[in-house]
């Protein structure tokens, strides 16, 4: 099996965890977008991008940057490391904004080569016919780029070094005695790199020019400087690549990271932190939020009185009453309840199972909301939003309370659909009435015997014909106990049944405005609480993502 195999099956084994990092980042960029800056998102993408693409290249190589300002002879520090005059120095340096790259071991480094976009004519294999013959095995699986100076006044040169240091999974900084404290290295690189801390060399070179007596408290004030940068314990070399003192030191430090095969590893993980950990700090990673019951109450409450509930639940107790009277009422006067009109029918909500079918294109005729209860409405929902977004960062706050109202010009037809589309259970009678009915009827129709019977006899007497017998119940005229107990008894049970009708009237009431309500809570829902709950979902799998990144 070839080296380059072998390479990508050790890859695959010890970088399953930095592909749970990279999948988690990437999860969490795919929730994020179009919720928080976009800036911050692009800058994750590329880190996403950089180490799913380094990730599947050689892992039998190191890619080691040599980066340093004008005059503090990393070109030099290159050649000595190489043992070759691949770089022009001093005076000679040429004005190109390539770096120049040497290899050992060129066997898988190709791709690698290729990725970090460095041309082939900067390109030089160490065991090529360069080589000045000394096998020399200690850097072997070693890529070393000899960077532009990163305090060139050419733009270009500037470019080329951030973009290198970036992709890098080594970092060597060389300092000149007479600039180690320059800003312009420790503000744009040193500091902002401080989570790549495990990754980086610093060399201290020219040391041949320091006095020897001064050379221990420069190298100490190079580590001070590194330590206010946040890169204490970062090794700190001193070394003269024109003497060729440190360099073997340097070297091994090389080879021996490179042999352990961690750099790579630990440049994919510093770099999937460090991004996470800035889209941590716009994103925050607290538990969800939960919509508390209380909330939820108070939000159908106010769009249950913005919807017309209690008029329907009011209509629905004065129709129940209505109907019902009728039905169990004197039939000599109950008739006169039809003179009344329904109240649900004047709201259009009185339209059985033929209304149910019109509902999509029906609307009912309840009152539309005030001004009032407009504004409590919006001060629900806006409670809503805020109870749920007082935990969460800016972004997502403001993303919950957009969601939140997306939709607030749809709730007044959703809650006329809804209440129109409610059975309310009115229009049958209580059951109970039926019996009713046919007592009130069989009373009249006693009584009507008994009038009839009354009349009879007093037609008799006026034509003067014999009287028959006439039956008597207690010593009273059965003619005259069936007109007066048919009449007596007919209004006494419609007198009770008034008070059974209120209180069926009022267990209609209650019955329907618990199905509105239901009703109601489908149209929250739907319109309000599923928006919100989308974003929060967004923001969970963003710090599902976020703290699988960070772990």
């Amino acid at each position: 099996m070839s080296s380059l195999l072998e390479g990508a099956k050790k890859l695959v084994t010890r970088g399953s965890s930095i592909g749970a990092r990279i999948d988690g980042l990437d999860a969490a960029i795919e929730a994020a977008h179009g919720r928080l800056d976009e800036a911050t998102l692009e800058e994750a993408r590329r880190t996403v991008d950089r180490a799913a693409s380094r990730i599947k290249l050689s892992s039998e190589h190191t890619v080691v940057a040599l980066a340093g300002a004008t005059g503090s002879g990393k070109s030099s520090t290159f050649n000595a490391l190489t043992e070759l005059e691949l770089s022009a120095v001093g005076v000679r340096r040429p004005t190109t904004s390539w770096a120049t790259a040497c290899v050992w071991g060129k066997e898988g480094a190709e791709e690698l080569l290729d990725w970090l976009g460095i041309p082939p004519r900067h390109q030089v294999t160490r065991d090529s016919m360069l080589s000045t013959g000394r096998e020399d095995v200690t850097l072997n699986g070693v890529v070393l780029l000899d960077l532009p100076d990163h305090d060139s006044t050419e733009v270009a040169h500037h470019l080329e070094v951030d973009r290198l240091v970036e992709l890098a999974d080594m970092l060597v900084w060389v300092l000149d005695p007479q600039k180690y404290a320059d800003a312009a290295i420790h503000d744009r690189y040193l500091a902002p790199l401080k989570a790549h801390k495990d990754i980086m060399l610093v060399v201290l070179n020219h040391i041949d020019t320091v006095p020897e007596n001064r050379r221990g408290a420069m190298l100490d004030d190079v580590r001070r400087l590194l330590a206010a940068d946040g890169l204490d314990g970062v090794p700190v070399l001193s070394t003269s690549a024109r003497e060729g003192w440190g360099i073997q030191d340097l070297k091994s430090q090389i080879a021996k990271r490179a042999k352990e095969k961690r750099a790579t590893r630990a440049r994919l993980e510093s770099d999937l932190h460090a991004a996470a950990e800035s889209l941590a700090t716009v994103s925050g990673t607290v538990e969800p939020p939960k919509l508390s019951t209380e909330r939820r109450k108070a939000l159908d409450a106010a769009l249950a009185d913005a919807g017309g509930v209690p008029t329907v639940v009011k209509a629905v107790e004065d129709s129940t009453r209505i109907r019902a009277n009728r039905a169990t009422g004197w039939p000599v006067v109950a008739w006169l309840s039809k003179m009344k009109p329904d109240p649900l029918k004047r709201l259009h909500l009185d339209l059985g199972a033929l209304g149910k079918e019109l509902v999509s294109v029906s609307r009912t005729a309840l009152p539309e909301p005030t001004q009032v209860q407009r504004a409590r409405v919006d001060t629900e929902v806006r409670a809503l939003a805020d109870e749920l977004g007082e935990p969460l960062t800016p972004a997502w706050a403001t993303a919950v309370r957009k969601a939140s109202t997306a939709r607030l010009d749809d709730l007044g037809d959703g809650l006329d659909r809804a209440i129109g589309a409610t059975d309310l259970n009115a229009e049958r009678i209580p059951v109970w009435a039926s019996a009713v009915r046919f007592l009130q009827w069989l009373f009249i129709a006693a009584a009507l015997v008994g009038l009839g019977w009354m009349l009879l006899l007093g037609l008799g007497t006026y034509v003067r014909l014999p009287e028959p017998p006439t039956p008597e119940v207690g010593g009273w005229p059965l003619p005259l106990l069936l007109l007066a107990g048919g009449v007596v008894l007919g209004i006494a049970l419609a007198a009770v049944c008034r008070l059974l009708v209120a209180s069926t009237a009022r267990s209609r009431a209650r019955e329907a405005e618990r199905r509105l309500l239901s009703a109601i809570g489908e149209v929250s829902q739907e319109l309000v609480v599923d928006p919100v709950q989308a974003e929060l979902d967004a923001y969970g799998r963003v710090r599902e993502g976020l703290l699988s990144s960070l772990r």
